[in-house]
């Protein structure tokens, strides 16, 4: 159904957004409306139906001109004024800190979870900000990227490669709102991902608790680190869902994590996992491992203990999210069946999961072999 109104300054600027995108025709002047689309961002349209044929062009955001502007500018186009068909009204283009701050803000960000945020931020201050914040959008050229890009690789391949993505959002949204013709960070070349076949062997294991005893009796303010290490070891779980776990979300038996990267999930705790929340201090503090420093916040990301334990137990190559591939593999070894592990491990999808069905490889070789010799012997027999 085609939506009409007489358009006016504020009949525009109370136009909301809808599930999809549509369009406000003028009563007034025939062929030029107002398109809102999903995220809310409006811009005049005019009907160009010169040469036969009627084309949709877009004037402008409804920011930089008034309705009164809009109408003379496509009664002018209609006489034929090339100059102003083909050339927009002069808007000035955003720098790329303003737009993140002011539009992006309030149309994308606000609409992310709090862990989504957390991330983004970091990839913002450390990067973004610092790198593209003072340019013009559309100074922003695939050189600039691509030269930003491979000097965080250098440093932190999997970083960049998240940072890119935020980066690719945000200069996306830009384009949605007129201020850019091409996304620059579209079609580059992402880092490779590490194959995810690291699990500790039985001497490692061993290993990696002795020194974390050992590590804790040297220094007892470690024991707080030390035992988020254990955590991730026994359940399973990502880093941020231990780090930031409040009591509130303990159970006797079960862990009701209400903000994971996957939404809401309980984990079971098996009695090692069990022992080790129980043995922690309450301190008034809303956090199981609150900060030494501020109890109102979790303990730190950084876990300095971590890269002591690595070098001390003689698993440099193993990174702290290893643990979580540690967990998933000893499972498949165990018999565990992958929509278990799924569970287990808070997958949405099962396809997840099977990176680690070849872990299993040497057991299902065996069982081939033991099945043949059964089928032999029963070939023996019937001799």
């Amino acid at each position: 159904m085609t939506r009409k109104m007489r358009l006016s300054d504020r009949a525009v600027a109370r136009l909301g957004a809808a599930a999809s995108e549509y369009t406000v025709w003028d009563i007034r002047i025939t062929g030029l409306g107002v398109r809102v689309r999903s995220s809310g961002h409006r811009s005049f349209v005019v009907l160009d139906n010169r040469n036969g044929s009627s084309k949709r062009r877009t004037l402008g955001p409804v920011t930089h001109m008034t309705v009164d502007e809009a109408r003379s500018r496509y009664l002018a186009i209609q006489s034929g004024d090339m100059d102003l068909l083909n050339d927009t009204l002069p808007v000035p283009v955003p720098r790329f800190g303003d737009f993140v701050s002011e539009v992006w803000r309030s149309e994308c960000y606000d609409r992310f979870k709090p862990t989504t945020r957390r991330s983004v931020d970091i990839a913002l201050k450390s990067q973004l900000l610092p790198t593209f914040g003072d340019m013009p959008l559309d100074r922003i050229g695939r050189k600039e990227v691509i030269k930003w890009f491979d000097r965080y690789s250098g440093m932190a391949p999997g970083g960049a490669n998240r940072t890119l993505d935020t980066l690719r959002q945000i200069l996306g949204h830009a384009k949605v709102h007129g201020h850019l013709e091409t996304n620059q960070a579209t079609r580059i070349r992402r880092n490779p991902k590490r194959r995810f076949n690291r699990f500790l062997s039985r001497g490692e294991a061993i290993r990696l608790h002795a020194e974390l005893d050992r590590l804790v009796s040297e220094r007892p303010a470690r024991a707080a680190q030390a035992d988020v290490i254990r955590l991730l070891y026994y359940t399973g779980c990502r880093s941020s869902e231990i780090r930031t776990l409040k009591w509130c979300e303990v159970g006797a038996d079960i862990l009701d994590l209400q903000d994971s990267k996957t939404g809401p999930r309980k984990v079971y705790l098996n009695s090692e996992a069990r022992e080790i929340i129980e043995r922690q201090p309450r301190t008034g503090s809303e956090h199981v491992f609150p900060s030494p420093c501020d109890p109102t916040v979790p303990i730190s990301r950084s876990m300095p203990l971590w890269l002591t334990l690595r070098k001390q137990a003689g698993i440099e190559d193993v990174r702290l999210h290893d643990l979580r591939h540690n967990y998933a593999s000893h499972a498949v070894l165990n018999g565990v069946p992958l929509p278990t592990v799924a569970r287990l491990l808070g997958h949405r999808q099962v396809s997840m999961t099977l990176r680690y069905a070849h872990v299993a490889d040497k057991e299902v070789e065996a069982a081939a072999e033991r099945i043949g010799v059964a089928i032999t012997a029963i070939g023996d027999a019937n001799e």
